[in-house]
């Protein structure tokens, strides 16, 4: 495995880049325990490149931005632009796709990627999102581009009542871009108990361009424009001894689009963007309902090592919407057949950890565990009834040990884990464009031993260097790959393109945190000998193809303080890759913009004016990616630039004030995805300058 190693310090302090100089951020910083590695440790001290991102820079980030995917977007350097849509699909870490957890629970599907796993639970309940960058096997399956762990509000002694409201309108349509929040959390902790409870609604109106138009709304992936939102989220912990404690956590998420917009096609050729005018939409609207559960119990001393046991389930259903595609045609139900696809994947899952610190009074740390996953998983054309994706069953145990040895200036960490995968499809028939073929059922399997280490060595208190290697194990959407087959006589016992994805990622950087100073700097190699990069059919629905793929980048963060209460800082990310287009092991072709980012550049200057007022002002910076060449080169990449500002106001009396611009300038441009792998129906432009304003009150 490439274990992916620390560039921890500098990253979680640029996210959590604010007011105060960097030495005091440090300290503070350093006694952080990073719950996404498994085990107990300092943020310092975790085998992977690490950004932390607390809950004071998500609400900032909230008052430029609406969505998860924007605030990733805004504060990873190596993470796609944001498609500012429903869809994660084409939002990629260093080229890959991550693994989302909510407290631990996968949310990403792995037999069937929706690619809706970065909606579901609403900001406002977030309290920090972890980062792992680089391919990681250490939370399971999934997790070629990384982890992003998303850790929900916990309660603190006393009795504490939050309410939040927000409201924001582009500056050119205040009257259909009009879009409200609120929400309300409740927590209390006395004694044994602590519980938190809480909602979160959400009414979405129109997004608006650069030129004052209306932005085209995705009718088929699902948008966040017109839509409506709730989130019901509640959290239980009970402290039973010194040693145990148990916890329930429910989270209930459920995202509407609300139908009352068509999409105008554009034109790529052109120049021409895909707008929206008021219409009735065929069938229905497309949604996204998402319930996650886990039950934690922990013991502090069992058999003198830290207990964690975690059961959890996922219901996932995502409805996209439809359309006359020739793919969802069929002789039997009539002529130009109108349909759309459902979803549906529930999760059942275990995970064992145990940690046992300073082994035998010696500098060797030992974290082992058992992990069980079953995601039962189909996916059906919703007005026929039929089905697209069979029902496939995936079963996966996962033993795993990691050790780690501090010594002087040096820090070592190894490990294995195995994973056993079995999958269990019934004998099936394909959809009639695809010739209506007989797939005979099958349970095939897979055993992979994933390797991982890790050296971090401290020059100086202030200098850091690091080398990592690490691997991660993931499915290549199966149900893709199943629903596509149109040739006779196929077995799922036999077929080759259900292997499994291994991601090799090594990784070697520098780092330096002064008093004044905070710099990284990394290089990474993301390889895989049988990736499973997505290109569309005719009718734009995307397959899997099977190929070799290299990725390789280079990442680049900085902050400087000017003075105790000022800050600047710059991300930078350069990140390419290529796949083998003619299947004889050699890598050829560069990979689209579904896959690499563009060479960005973040700015950023943060500025506490005094104890009560804050400003941040982000300049993000998209370079050209020109990859092609003749007819193809429609999909090449014309860079732009945002700029976003933000003013935090606190009062002693009446709560927390954000007022926020997104886009300042009002730069009318077309988003990283329509320009690199859209169509004239998806030719979208990204938001022109919009207002937010939100309110925090505590009591």
């Amino acid at each position: 495995m490439k274990y992916s190693l620390i560039s921890t310090a500098v990253f979680g302090a640029l996210a959590l880049s604010s007011q105060v100089a960097f030495a005091d951020e440090t300290k503070e910083t350093e006694t952080m325990v990073v719950s996404a590695t498994r085990a107990p440790l300092q943020q310092s001290a975790v085998p992977a490149t690490v950004t932390i991102i607390d809950g004071a820079e998500i609400r900032q980030q909230l008052s430029v931005s609406n969505s998860l995917s924007d605030i990733l977007g805004n504060l990873l350097p190596s993470y796609s632009p944001s498609r500012q849509k429903l869809t994660s699909s084409g939002e990629t870490l260093r080229g890959r796709t991550p693994l989302y957890l909510i407290d631990g629970v996968p949310q990403s599907n792995p037999l069937r990627n929706g690619s809706r796993s970065g909606n579901t639970i609403d900001p406002m309940l977030i309290e920090r999102v972890e980062v792992i960058h680089g391919a990681s096997a250490i939370q399971g399956l999934g997790a070629s581009g990384g982890i992003i762990n998303i850790i929900t509000k916990t309660a603190k002694s006393g009795t504490e009542h939050q309410i939040t409201a927000g409201l924001s309108a582009p500056t050119s349509e205040t009257s259909e871009g009009l879009s409200y929040d609120a929400g309300y959390l409740v927590s209390h902790g006395e004694g044994q108990w602590q519980f938190v409870a809480g909602v979160h609604l959400r009414e979405t109106g129109m997004y608006v361009d650069g030129n004052g138009d209306l932005i085209g709304v995705d009718t088929t992936q699902g948008d966040t424009m017109d839509s409506s939102s709730r989130d019901i989220f509640g959290k239980v912990i009970y402290q039973i001894n010194n040693e145990q404690q148990l916890q329930l956590m429910v989270n209930h998420y459920d995202l509407a689009t609300n139908g009352d917009y068509v999409t105008v096609t554009g034109d790529r050729a052109n120049g021409i963007p895909a707008t929206s005018v008021r219409g009735e939409i065929e069938g229905d609207p497309a949604e996204n309902e998402v319930t996650t559960v886990s039950l934690n119990f922990s013991d502090a001393d069992w058999l003198g090592a830290d207990l964690k046991w975690q059961l959890f389930s996922q219901d996932f259903s995502a409805l996209y919407g439809g359309g006359r595609f020739g793919t969802f045609q069929d002789p039997a139900y009539g002529a130009d057949l109108y349909d759309q696809s459902r979803n549906d994947s529930n999760k059942l899952g275990s995970r064992l950890t145990l940690n046992w610190l300073e082994v035998a009074d010696s500098n060797v740390d030992i974290t082992t565990g058992l992990d069980f996953l079953r995601d039962r998983t189909y996916q059906e054309l919703a007005q026929t009834g039929r089905k697209w994706v069979p029902e496939t069953d995936f079963e996966n145990w996962a033993p795993y040990l990691q050790a780690r040895l501090n010594e002087g200036p040096w820090s070592f960490s190894a490990g294995l884990r195995y994973e056993y995968g079995k999958l269990i499809v019934d004998d099936f028939t394909t959809l009639a464009s695809y010739g209506s073929q007989d797939v005979e059922g099958g349970e095939p399997s897979f055993n992979e031993l994933l390797t991982n280490f890790g050296v971090v060595y401290e020059f100086t208190d202030e200098w850091r260097g690091f080398i990592s290697v690490s691997e991660g194990f993931s499915m290549p959407d199966v149900g893709r790959v199943l629903r596509g087959i149109d040739q006779p006589d196929q077995s799922v016992n036999t077929f080759l393109n259900l292997q499994p994805v291994l991601t090799e990622n090594n990784e070697i950087g520098i780092e330096y945190f002064g008093h004044d100073l905070a710099f990284s700097a990394s290089y990474f190699e993301s390889d895989s000998d049988l990736g499973a990069r997505l290109s569309p059919n005719a009718d734009g629905i995307f397959e899997v193809n099977r190929e070799k793929t290299e990725i390789n980048g280079f990442e680049l963060s900085a902050e400087y303080s000017l003075t105790q209460s000022a800050s600047i800082g710059a991300l930078y990310a350069d990140n390419d890759g290529e796949f083998d287009s003619d299947d004889n092991g050699q890598v050829d072709t560069k990979l689209g913009g579904r896959n690499i980012a563009p060479r960005r550049l973040n700015l950023f200057w943060s500025h506490n004016w005094s104890g009560m007022v804050d400003s941040r002002l982000q300049l993000n910076k998209f370079f050209d990616r020109k990859i092609y060449e003749g007819a193809e080169a429609i999909n090449n990449f014309e860079g732009y630039s945002t700029l976003d500002a933000s003013l935090n106001i606190m009062t002693d009396s009446v709560g927390e004030f954000t007022i926020g611009v997104e886009n300042l300038l009002d730069e009318d441009y077309f988003t990283y995805y329509a320009q690199t792998a859209g169509n004239d129906g998806r030719n979208f432009k990204g938001r022109g300058r919009t207002l937010r304003f939100n309110w925090l009150y505590s009591f």
